[in-house]
């Protein structure tokens, strides 16, 4: 069933869904339940808007069966865990790519891809800051570098200051299709202050199949003032080393937990286990940490 032009902000996100069918069904299920729910606030009235959302509810309830031992389907803690490392794994892919100067479609549709997890991370609740601020970057780069490519010229390799004006471009559905200009005047380039460790190259999506993204402007204002990316914000353990050595206290005994800390640490073993799945060890250890040192000091 054809997408309704009022619904057009929604069909990348759908069509993520439709390339992690197979692939990760669970990335699948939370795309489409975002675009249902955005669909809802853009137009549920008009026939074919609603005809349209229904259908997509019908297909999001017999997934919903389909995966229903699924932790990450019945568990919303573990849902969000599952596609915020997902995420984060396409955006530190796509960062290394870039750091390393290997400008090429599936950096630029890993760079995108992961802009339109982080929108579906808000199913979960408000996103977190530092998920704002890659949203923005990763949007922004993946319009940055594929415009530089069509217009024969070399991007700038890493983290560059962006312009409080420079949001990603409105893609046309051929591709990209840049306002005619590769980059802002405000671009300036500074010295990497950390680079990430080379985790997992492989992570990328496969082979992009030509880019025909059209990207809707990410909620909120138009963005903070220019930002240096170079202290981009990776979550602890993203590219720690596996064997970061625990840094915790000896278990002090009649220590006073709140609900809200037996919830948190139940979160941070979820993540833990979340980051298993991708055998990314150092996230693990990093989220098994803290839920300990959170059960023996009562702090995070």
């Amino acid at each position: 069933m054809a997408l309704p032009p009022q619904l057009r902000a929604i069909q990348h996100h759908l069509r993520t869904a439709q390339e992690h069918e197979k692939r990760d069904p669970v990335v699948a299920y939370y795309c489409r339940l975002y675009s249902m729910q955005t669909g809802m606030k853009l137009d549920s009235k008009t026939p074919e808007c609603r005809k349209f959302l229904i259908k997509l509810m019908d297909q999001l309830e017999s997934m919903k069966k389909e995966l229903s031992d699924n932790d990450s389907i019945s568990q919303e803690v573990v849902g969000n865990a599952h596609i915020e490392n997902y995420a984060l794994k396409m955006f530190l892919y796509a960062d290394n790519e870039d750091r390393a100067g290997r400008f090429h479609k599936n950096m630029i549709k890993s760079f995108y891809t992961s802009s339109l997890l982080l929108d579906v991370l808000s199913v979960f609740g408000e996103l977190s800051e530092e998920n704002i601020q890659h949203r923005k970057y990763a949007r922004w780069k993946a319009t940055y570098i594929h415009n530089c490519l069509k217009n024969g010229e070399t991007p700038q390799a890493g983290p560059i200051a962006m312009g409080e004006d420079e949001e990603a471009d409105e893609f046309g559905a051929e591709g990209f299709s840049g306002a005619g200009t590769s980059h802002g005047a405000s671009f300036r380039g500074d010295p990497p202050s950390q680079s990430f460790q080379g985790q997992d190259e492989g992570l990328g999506p496969g082979p992009a199949p030509g880019i025909g993204f059209t990207p809707s402007p990410g909620p909120g204002p138009s963005g903070p003032p220019a930002t240096n990316y170079n202290n981009i914000h990776i979550p602890p353990g993203a590219h720690a080393p596996a064997n970061t050595p625990a840094e915790l206290p000896p278990p002090t005994g009649g220590v006073h937990l709140s609900p809200e800390d037996f919830t948190k640490a139940q979160k941070y073993c979820k993540y833990a286990g979340s980051a298993l799945q991708y055998e990314d060890v150092g996230t693990a250890i990093q989220n098994l940490q803290k839920a300990l040192k959170l059960l023996t000091t009562g702090k995070e």
